[in-house]
């Protein structure tokens, strides 16, 4: 019974929270527990450990440079314009001026107010350039000094501009002009009104315009309205005007024959808005003036009707070296006749003028008629070349 009694003591000794007891028996942790398991020496499981950072250190690096690769393809677009030829190059790497103006645009450059009455009895346009807003500033010093410039692309010839108002983006100019336009005629004008920058030494720089076509404008009541200014647009050619003429040449008589018919659209030459005009018809032989005939003035007209015939006799030797000049000029009976335009046909022509001569000569002995476009004199004049004034008697035949 002792000896029971004893054995029942020493097992119960643990249940009685023994302290020796609890510190030999708790668990070890779950990573030293887990590393126990390895049958590994410790020098071995750092050596796998480094391993394994190396790996994954060389992985990131990887990671890194592929990303790094595809924002590089700029290099290789800089390199390949090298090989590009230099026109092609610059249409790549230099703006177009069409892309600076649209940039230009954006910024703003103000608006115009104005306004349109036709007087249809009296076949008048009265414009009205009543204010702008808005200006873009043309000057060093934030500002620029607006005036206003009108006419219509019918008649460039005349002009009406606003007086100067000094630094201000705002001006008021509320003047009014008049010009005098057929009512056949408007819907074949446009209205411009561009605003420049004044500058009392420098070129006057133009700020933006505004072009108004007439025939997209009802003018059977006042209009009166804003617009926003656009840049400027290249200047047009003036209208000069066109003429209808026919030619023909029978080489067993050597008559060439031209026929002058009509004209339409032609410059406006005198303040009332009309012209007196007439045509001249010279032939020019080896580049020197040979002979010529004019057809009679017909008055106060834009659009003039002839129908008069002037044979010339030349050669058939002769007519490859003859240029045919038309020329419509202006009378006026107190100063000198102005001209409004010219044209040639020949051989040294181009365009319809050398088309309509070569059909001519296709075509013995049946007259061809054909409209023109009068071109500028004086470019006629050095596109002809003429050597002298002097006339020269015809050859023998």
């Amino acid at each position: 019974m002792a000896v029971a009694a004893r054995k029942g003591r020493a097992t119960a000794s643990p249940l009685t929270g023994s302290p020796v007891a609890i510190a030999t028996t708790a668990r070890p942790g779950f990573l030293g527990g887990w590393l126990s398991r390895i049958p590994l020496p410790k020098w071995a499981l750092i050596a796998v450990a480094v391993a394994v950072a190396v790996v994954l250190l060389l992985f990131l690096i990887c990671i890194v440079r592929c990303c790094c690769g595809k924002k590089k393809p700029k290099k290789k677009e800089r390199v390949s314009l090298h090989a590009v030829s230099g026109s092609s190059t610059v249409c790549l790497v230099q703006p177009e001026m069409e892309d600076l103006e649209q940039g230009t645009e954006k910024t703003g450059r103000g608006k115009l107010q104005y306004s349109l009455e036709y007087n249809f009895r009296a076949q008048e346009l009265k414009v009205g350039v009543k204010q702008a807003a808005e200006l873009k500033a043309m000057d060093s010093g934030g500002t620029s000094d607006p005036y206003v410039i009108v006419y219509l692309t019918s008649d460039m010839k005349k002009k009406y501009e606003t007086k100067v108002y000094r630094k201000t983006p705002n001006p008021v100019f509320n003047e009014s002009f008049t010009f005098q336009i057929l009512q056949a005629e408007v819907p074949e004008s446009t209205l411009v009104m561009q605003i420049y920058d004044f500058n009392r030494f420098t070129k006057h720089n133009i700020i933006g315009e505004v072009r108004l076509p007439l025939a997209s404008v009802n003018l059977q009541h006042v209009i009166e309205q804003w617009s926003d200014l656009v840049a400027a647009s290249k200047v047009e050619e003036e209208q000069l005007g066109e003429i209808c003429f026919s030619l023909r040449y029978v080489p067993s008589t050597s008559k060439l024959t031209v026929l002058i018919l009509e004209a339409k659209k032609l410059k406006r030459m005198d303040s009332h808005g009309l012209s007196d005009p007439f045509v001249k018809v010279h032939l020019i032989l080896n580049r020197k003036k040979w002979k010529k005939k004019m057809t009679s003035v017909k008055k106060n007209t834009l659009s003039p009707y002839f129908n008069e015939v002037f044979v010339f006799e030349v050669p058939f030797n002769q007519i490859q070296n003859v240029d045919v000049v038309i020329s419509v000029w202006d009378h006026d009976k107190v100063t000198k006749n102005e001209p409004i335009g010219k044209l040639f046909l020949g051989c040294r022509a181009t365009g319809n003028q050398l088309r309509h001569w070569s059909d001519m000569l296709s075509n013995p002995r049946r007259p061809l008629a054909q409209w023109h476009s009068l071109q500028p004199p004086d470019v006629v004049d050095k596109a002809l070349g003429l050597k002298s004034h002097l006339k020269l008697s015809l050859p023998p035949r």
